[in-house]
């Protein structure tokens, strides 16, 4: 990736500024801040009408290949503008799952039939997305997937359960990874499955979450149907369209995270300043160190989203995205900490009753789960292990 700030990126980091002080003005100027993690489905609706108007204004699918509504931008001008976006405290998209995840894995494994369908309608924001990975005995151990489909006549039949599903309370579809071939095991016998959500065979049961939120969800399928040929790949191959898709959940958009990560760590540093705390020499250090380790974040991410573009390294989820997993999660673990540090005592009683918590007691609770969700800390570094430096597999039943 060529970093060297050329005239032309320079002139279009200027444009998506301006742009976006010219529009996070009037009726859209409350929704600065809002949503992100632990909170993405507050004011839903509002950010639903926000990122339409990104998507009229010509600012979403940045990257896709023109012929599929995207403007083809380059690696880099794809970092400027989240980087900008995040810079200006524009709130959270509500299309990232369709935008960042599977709009890429249409294009590089979908039909056209698949493409021409489905495309228009993420580029739009016109139908959103859920990923439909996790189950309660396949959370990080994806190759544990129970949930199974079965094909009859020219329709899927899916039994099964799905949970930890983001924002499936808004989505009108939901790419679903389940067992298409009896007596399979791990990797094999998996397909990639697009299934409507809005039918007889589909129940969705919000989570919430001790932050208060409740943007996760469970989704049971009971005899749910989609048609044959919402399926991506070919059956039973499903594993590795699975991962292209995780390469691409660590993509671009992962800088503009690191921009909202450097927010928190201002808000931290402002309240130790503020109560005193950044006299003690402790709080100080760890204070100093978050801000070294971020920027260090920052440059590894874009080394590895360099490599990616070179190709040497693995778009389905290898060296540099479990590095990049493991590194910003435990990070940003450890900034929620220093947060109750910084707060001291405060930090251990809600801001109003009955269970109101502030920016910091929220951003401790849901930092919690950084290093599970995603990929847990043991699976990205068993990734590493095995699959970058060739060690032997972990035995089956180690650590019980």
């Amino acid at each position: 990736m060529d970093l060297t700030h050329a005239a032309a990126d320079q002139e279009f980091r200027h444009e998506v500024r301006t742009w976006l002080e010219e529009n996070l003005s009037g009726e859209f100027a409350a929704l600065k801040g809002l949503g992100g993690s632990g909170r993405d489905d507050e004011a839903h609706d509002e950010r639903l009408a926000w990122n339409r108007h990104l998507a009229k204004h010509g600012w979403t699918c940045l990257g896709w290949p023109r012929e599929y509504g995207g403007r083809g931008l380059s690696l880099y001008q794809q970092v400027i503008f989240h980087e900008e976006y995040a810079r200006a405290n524009a709130p959270t998209r509500v299309n990232h799952l369709g935008e960042e995840l599977l709009g890429p894995t249409l294009i590089a494994f979908g039909t056209e039939e698949q493409k021409q369908r489905f495309l228009p309608g993420i580029a739009a924001v016109e139908e959103l997305w859920c990923q439909g990975y996790s189950e309660p005995g396949a959370g990080s151990d994806l190759a544990n997937v129970a949930t199974k489909a079965r094909l009859e006549g020219d329709e899927w039949v899916i039994d099964g359960q799905k949970v930890w599903t983001s924002l499936a309370q808004f989505a009108q579809w939901i790419f679903v990874v389940a067992r298409t071939e009896v007596g399979s095991t791990r990797h094999n016998g998996l397909s990639f499955l697009l299934v409507p959500l809005d039918q007889p065979g589909v129940e969705v049961r919000p989570i919430v979450q001790n932050t208060g939120g409740a943007e996760f969800n469970e989704v049971y399928f009971t005899g749910a149907r989609t048609k044959a040929d919402m399926i991506v790949g070919e059956p039973g191959k499903g594993w590795g369209v699975a991962m292209g898709l995780l390469g691409f959940e660590r993509g671009v958009s992962t800088i503009g995270q690191q921009v909202g990560f450097e927010r928190e760590l201002e808000s931290v540093v402002a309240l130790a300043r503020e109560n005193g705390s950044i006299e003690d020499p402790v709080i100080r250090d760890r204070l100093a160190k978050a801000r070294a380790d971020l920027e260090v974040m920052r440059q590894n991410a874009l080394r590895g989203l360099a490599d990616l573009e070179g190709g040497s390294d693995s778009a389905a989820g290898g060296g540099a995205g479990s590095i990049a997993k493991l590194v910003w999660s435990n990070w940003h673990r450890r900034l929620g900490e220093i947060a109750m540090e910084v707060a001291g005592a405060a930090s251990l009683t809600a801001s109003a009753a009955p269970y109101e918590l502030d920016e910091f007691q929220s951003l401790f609770l849901f930092s919690r789960a950084d290093t599970i969700y995603g990929g847990s800390d043991e699976v990205q570094r068993n990734i590493l292990a095995e699959r970058v430096l060739g060690l032997p597999r972990e035995p089956k039943g180690a650590g019980k």
